[in-house]
């Protein structure tokens, strides 16, 4: 499982040219899954996140969470997380999990926030999306789990 976090001022996301998810300040999450990965990387993962102290304190510092500043998340999946381009010019994908149970992850892992009290947003599995991240800082992290 990766996860590429941003933190943002906000972000939206569009599928067949229709608004399917926003969100104000917070987290933009691409996810992908790779075969070999199970569902009990899922809950860790999630802690994991919202618990980052990523956000600035009152004196700047990044010492404060998403869940210590209240904010939400924009769930999307990202199966080119997995894209191996060490060889050509065309990225393989044959380490990415199947779809059918990748689908299945990433809903389990949007339950897991939704069930810490989180306000979650989320794409359209396996459409093609339009995103627009505010990226904040910028920060970006890359977890692996």
């Amino acid at each position: 499982m990766k996860v590429c976090l941003q933190r943002v001022k906000k972000a939206r996301v569009e599928a067949d040219g229709r608004n399917v998810g926003e969100i104000g300040p917070g987290l933009v999450l691409l996810v992908g899954f790779r075969e070999g990965d199970s569902a009990e990387q899922l809950v860790p993962m999630a802690q994991k996140i919202a618990a980052l102290r990523i956000f600035e304190d009152d004196e700047g510092k990044m010492n404060l969470s998403l869940v210590d500043r209240g904010y939400a998340i924009l769930v999307i999946s990202q199966f080119t997380l997995y894209g191996d381009t060490s060889k050509g010019r065309r990225p393989s994908f044959t380490d990415a999990l199947n779809p059918e149970q990748a689908e299945r992850f990433y809903l389990q892992f949007c339950r897991v926030f939704e069930n810490m009290g989180l306000t979650v947003a989320t794409g359209v599995f396996g459409a093609r999306m339009l995103v627009e991240i505010h990226n904040w800082g910028p920060v970006t992290f890359v977890l692996e789990g």
